[in-house]
Protein backbone atom coordinates (compact mmCIF):
# COMPACT_ATOMS: atom_id res chain seq x y z
CA UNK A 1 0.00 0.00 0.00
CA UNK A 2 2.81 2.22 0.86
CA UNK A 3 4.75 1.53 -2.60
CA UNK A 4 0.99 2.79 -3.97
CA UNK A 5 0.72 5.86 -2.26
CA UNK A 6 4.72 6.94 -3.14
CA UNK A 7 3.82 6.24 -6.73
CA UNK A 8 0.75 7.80 -6.91
CA UNK A 9 2.13 11.06 -5.12
CA UNK A 10 5.02 11.02 -7.44
CA UNK A 11 3.01 11.00 -10.28
CA UNK A 12 0.84 13.54 -9.06
CA UNK A 13 3.81 15.88 -8.50
CA UNK A 14 5.25 14.97 -12.08
CA UNK A 15 1.51 16.00 -13.23
CA UNK A 16 1.21 18.86 -11.92
CA UNK A 17 4.60 20.56 -12.65
CA UNK A 18 4.65 19.32 -16.10
CA UNK A 19 0.49 21.15 -16.41
CA UNK A 20 2.11 24.39 -14.52
CA UNK A 21 5.60 25.38 -15.29
CA UNK A 22 6.95 22.79 -18.00
CA UNK A 23 4.30 23.14 -20.52
CA UNK A 24 4.60 26.94 -20.58
CA UNK A 25 8.13 27.52 -20.72
CA UNK A 26 9.23 28.81 -24.49
CA UNK A 27 12.56 26.35 -25.06
CA UNK A 28 14.50 25.76 -28.72
CA UNK A 29 12.60 23.39 -30.72
CA UNK A 30 9.42 24.17 -29.78
CA UNK A 31 8.62 21.71 -27.20
CA UNK A 32 9.83 20.73 -23.69
CA UNK A 33 10.60 17.89 -21.65
CA UNK A 34 8.10 15.36 -20.79
CA UNK A 35 8.70 15.02 -17.30
CA UNK A 36 5.57 12.31 -16.60
CA UNK A 37 6.99 10.04 -19.21
CA UNK A 38 10.28 10.26 -17.56
CA UNK A 39 8.61 9.55 -14.56
CA UNK A 40 6.60 6.10 -15.66
CA UNK A 41 9.63 5.17 -16.99
CA UNK A 42 11.86 5.74 -13.93
CA UNK A 43 8.83 4.20 -12.00
CA UNK A 44 8.93 1.16 -14.81
CA UNK A 45 12.88 0.30 -13.92
CA UNK A 46 12.73 0.69 -9.84
CA UNK A 47 9.62 -1.51 -9.66
CA UNK A 48 8.72 -3.53 -13.00
CA UNK A 49 6.46 -3.68 -15.36
CA UNK A 50 3.15 -3.81 -13.63
CA UNK A 51 4.08 -0.72 -11.99
CA UNK A 52 4.93 0.84 -15.44
CA UNK A 53 2.17 -0.17 -16.99
CA UNK A 54 -0.38 0.69 -14.00
CA UNK A 55 1.18 3.96 -13.14
CA UNK A 56 1.67 4.91 -17.11
CA UNK A 57 -2.31 4.41 -17.48
CA UNK A 58 -3.30 6.51 -14.32
CA UNK A 59 -0.58 9.25 -15.73
CA UNK A 60 -1.59 9.15 -19.42
CA UNK A 61 -5.28 8.97 -18.07
CA UNK A 62 -4.81 12.41 -15.79
CA UNK A 63 -3.02 14.15 -18.71
CA UNK A 64 -5.78 12.94 -21.10
CA UNK A 65 -8.35 14.87 -19.24
CA UNK A 66 -6.15 17.93 -18.11
CA UNK A 67 -6.94 21.04 -19.91
CA UNK A 68 -6.17 22.07 -22.63
CA UNK A 69 -6.30 18.62 -23.39
CA UNK A 70 -6.74 19.02 -27.71
CA UNK A 71 -6.38 14.93 -28.67
CA UNK A 72 -8.57 12.13 -27.76
CA UNK A 73 -8.89 11.01 -24.06
CA UNK A 74 -7.43 7.63 -23.27
CA UNK A 75 -4.08 8.29 -26.21
CA UNK A 76 -1.48 9.53 -23.19
CA UNK A 77 -3.35 6.53 -21.15
CA UNK A 78 -2.48 3.73 -23.95
CA UNK A 79 0.87 4.97 -24.67
CA UNK A 80 2.20 5.89 -21.49
CA UNK A 81 1.00 2.05 -20.54
CA UNK A 82 2.79 0.63 -23.05
CA UNK A 83 6.21 2.54 -22.39
CA UNK A 84 5.89 1.88 -18.66
CA UNK A 85 5.49 -1.89 -19.76
CA UNK A 86 8.13 -2.09 -21.71
CA UNK A 87 10.92 0.01 -19.62
CA UNK A 88 9.58 -2.30 -16.71
CA UNK A 89 10.53 -5.85 -18.84
CA UNK A 90 13.60 -3.86 -19.74
CA UNK A 91 14.78 -2.70 -16.22
CA UNK A 92 14.66 -6.57 -14.67
CA UNK A 93 17.69 -7.48 -16.84
CA UNK A 94 19.74 -4.01 -16.30
CA UNK A 95 23.34 -4.60 -15.96
CA UNK A 96 25.43 -2.02 -13.60
CA UNK A 97 25.90 0.52 -15.63
CA UNK A 98 24.70 3.76 -15.29
CA UNK A 99 24.30 4.70 -18.71
CA UNK A 100 21.54 1.89 -19.61
CA UNK A 101 18.92 3.47 -17.42
CA UNK A 102 19.56 6.87 -19.16
CA UNK A 103 19.72 4.96 -22.67
CA UNK A 104 16.11 3.23 -21.68
CA UNK A 105 15.08 6.66 -21.10
CA UNK A 106 15.93 7.65 -24.62
CA UNK A 107 14.42 5.05 -26.71
CA UNK A 108 11.08 5.08 -24.13
CA UNK A 109 10.96 9.00 -24.88
CA UNK A 110 11.19 8.51 -28.40
CA UNK A 111 8.97 5.81 -28.73
CA UNK A 112 6.57 7.73 -26.54
CA UNK A 113 6.30 10.59 -29.10
CA UNK A 114 6.43 8.24 -31.88
CA UNK A 115 3.70 6.30 -30.77
CA UNK A 116 1.62 9.33 -29.55
CA UNK A 117 2.11 10.95 -32.80
CA UNK A 118 0.92 7.33 -34.96
CA UNK A 119 -2.35 7.29 -32.82
CA UNK A 120 -2.88 10.94 -33.70
CA UNK A 121 -2.66 10.21 -37.46
CA UNK A 122 -4.77 7.05 -37.09
CA UNK A 123 -7.64 8.73 -35.80
CA UNK A 124 -7.24 11.91 -37.64
CA UNK A 125 -5.88 15.05 -35.50
CA UNK A 126 -4.86 17.30 -38.35
CA UNK A 127 -2.13 19.14 -36.04
CA UNK A 128 -0.10 15.93 -36.10
CA UNK A 129 2.22 15.51 -39.57
CA UNK A 130 5.21 14.05 -40.13
CA UNK A 131 7.03 17.03 -40.97
CA UNK A 132 6.01 18.69 -37.45
CA UNK A 133 7.44 14.93 -35.77
CA UNK A 134 10.57 15.22 -37.19
CA UNK A 135 11.11 18.59 -36.37
CA UNK A 136 9.80 18.14 -32.57
CA UNK A 137 10.95 14.61 -31.71
CA UNK A 138 14.95 15.27 -31.40
CA UNK A 139 14.77 18.48 -29.39
CA UNK A 140 12.10 16.77 -26.84
CA UNK A 141 14.08 13.19 -26.77
CA UNK A 142 17.40 15.72 -25.65
CA UNK A 143 15.48 17.21 -22.84
CA UNK A 144 14.36 14.20 -21.78
CA UNK A 145 17.53 12.40 -21.66
CA UNK A 146 18.97 15.73 -19.32
CA UNK A 147 15.71 15.43 -17.44
CA UNK A 148 16.73 11.42 -16.79
CA UNK A 149 19.91 11.30 -14.14
CA UNK A 150 18.36 13.85 -12.02
CA UNK A 151 14.71 12.46 -12.17
CA UNK A 152 16.30 8.15 -11.77
CA UNK A 153 18.07 9.49 -9.34
CA UNK A 154 15.02 11.36 -7.43
CA UNK A 155 13.10 8.25 -7.91
CA UNK A 156 15.71 6.16 -6.23
CA UNK A 157 16.06 8.14 -3.36
CA UNK A 158 12.46 8.93 -2.61
CA UNK A 159 11.53 5.17 -3.12
CA UNK A 160 14.45 3.71 -0.33
CA UNK A 161 12.83 6.70 2.10
CA UNK A 162 9.44 5.49 1.42
CA UNK A 163 10.66 1.74 2.33
CA UNK A 164 13.26 1.70 5.14
CA UNK A 165 13.63 -1.43 5.43
CA UNK A 166 14.97 -2.43 1.90
CA UNK A 167 16.72 1.14 1.43
CA UNK A 168 20.05 -0.07 1.38
CA UNK A 169 19.31 -3.49 -1.27
CA UNK A 170 17.07 -0.77 -3.16
CA UNK A 171 19.96 1.38 -3.91
CA UNK A 172 22.53 -0.98 -4.02
CA UNK A 173 20.81 -2.77 -6.94
CA UNK A 174 19.75 -0.26 -9.44
CA UNK A 175 23.09 0.80 -11.33
CA UNK A 176 25.08 3.17 -10.12
CA UNK A 177 23.58 3.06 -6.61
CA UNK A 178 25.85 3.05 -3.78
Amino acid sequence: MRRVAFSAGLLLLAILIQLIVLDNLRLPGGTGPDLVLVVVVALALTGGPVEGMLGGFCAGLALDVAPPATHLVGQYALVFCLIGYAAGRVGSHLDESAWVPICVVAVGSAVGELLFALTGMIFGNPDITWSAVGHVLPASVVYDVLLSPFVLYAVVRARALATPATAAQGLASFPGGS
